[in-house]
């Protein structure tokens, strides 16, 4: 069992229960230093700081880490020098659940925006010993990106270093807890199927292209029920608030839902919907579609990724939501026959089976090796060892 170092700047959201995830499951002794889910600009400039004074505190409790594992909303490279004189020299993987290369500008952001972020994270893959990016698609879409960022340097370019760094990512899925997601299940009404929206409510996951095309549909006389339910901190979720009122009693849940009560909705959706402009990975999809819910995805983003056999009728091609959408709902058991078996399939990335997966890695480095990767480069997903 190895003592492991785990770095959370950013805890809350689908990062803190990463971090929360990996150090209940994982055999080795994790121990976690973290900051609050605030102020992510904040983070990327400045927690290199705090971080490293509150890693001082924890290491003299609890002894030096044999191996360091740094979510990536933080410079690391700032954080290591800040944390030499008392870290030693232990292998350090930087843990990717977004970059900021391919994340999509607010509508509200003023002009071009800055490289800081950017550079940020370069610099970060640069410092660590391996990075491991959540999907392939990340991994795939950040590679291609760097180049252009790197070509932009007056002089002293750094694209030479890309190929190596390159080597040193690796493709390490997010652990879902799916322990208490039912299989299959309640089967709701079949003249009014349930449509599930459960992602979080900015504007990176396009909520107004599905509630136009809900509100189309409904215009159009299709029957269903709708949940719009998610993580929401901003002030005027207009569109959310809009369509709640047009589609009147179709909305059976709205808001921000406790685990409990997220779960039992998850046991009575039909159908799961996105049209995100933005997706590494997708938790909250990887929830409904354990749970049996039919999805209505878009064929880009991680999706393609995670549904991998069942492409054909998981995922609708670019302007087709709409039609997508009605198709699903005026025929839902159809289409669930088409998608049998993938609630099955997407329990791949249930924690208490990706687990073995980190725990091999960490372990593969701390021997002084380079971890083996069981994710990419490979059509074949592991198999489901905790549950058989």
């Amino acid at each position: 069992m190895a003592r492991v170092l785990l770095i959370e700047p950013f805890h809350g959201g689908s990062h803190g229960a990463w971090a929360d995830g990996l150090a209940r499951h994982s055999r080795h002794e994790v121990v976690t230093v973290s900051h609050p889910a605030n102020a992510w600009r904040w983070r990327m400039r400045g927690g290199a700081l705090t971080l490293a004074a509150a890693t001082k505190l924890v290491v003299e409790e609890h002894g030096p880490p044999e191996v360091v594992v740094v979510s990536g909303m933080v410079d690391l490279a700032r954080w290591l020098g800040l944390t030499r004189q008392f870290l030693g020299d232990p292998p350090v993987v930087l843990y990717l659940h977004e970059n900021q290369l391919g994340y999509p500008d607010s509508p509200n952001q003023k002009g071009a925006g800055s490289d800081e972020f950017l550079i940020s994270n370069w610099m970060s893959m640069a410092a660590a010993d391996e990075v491991w990016c959540n999907s392939a698609f990340q991994r795939q879409s950040l590679l291609t990106a760097l180049p252009a960022l790197l070509g932009r340097a007056p002089d002293l370019s750094h694209a030479r270093f890309l190929p190596a760094v390159a080597e040193r990512c690796h493709v390490v899925p997010v652990g879902v807890d799916l322990a208490d997601v039912p299989r299959c299940g309640v089967p709701g009404d079949p003249l009014a199927p349930l449509v599930l929206w459960n992602q979080r409510w900015d504007h990176d996951k396009n909520p107004k292209a599905v509630l136009d095309a809900l509100i189309q549909l409904a215009d159009a006389g299709v029957a269903f029920r709708v949940a719009l339910v998610g993580e929401n901190k901003r002030v005027d979720p207009r569109e959310f608030i809009e369509a709640r009122s047009y589609l009147g009693e179709r909305v059976v849940a709205y808001g921000f839902l406790d685990r409990l009560d997220y779960v039992e909705l998850l046991g009575r959706a039909d159908v799961v919907v996105s049209a995100a402009d933005h997706e590494f990975f997708g938790i909250a999809v990887v929830e409904a579609m354990a749970a049996g819910c039919v999805p209505v995805l878009p064929a880009r983003q991680s999706y393609p990724e995670l549904v991998g056999a069942w492409a054909d009728g998981a995922l609708y091609p670019d302007a087709g939501l709409r039609t997508r959408l009605r198709d699903v709902l005026v025929d839902i058991e159809s289409w669930r026959a088409r998608v049998a078996g993938l609630d099955g399939a997407i329990r791949r990335f249930d924690w208490r089976t990706v687990v073995h997966d980190y725990d091999d890695r960490l372990d593969s480095l701390v021997a002084g090796g380079t971890s083996v990767s069981r994710y990419e480069d490979s059509d074949q997903w592991p198999t489901d060892r905790s549950l058989d």
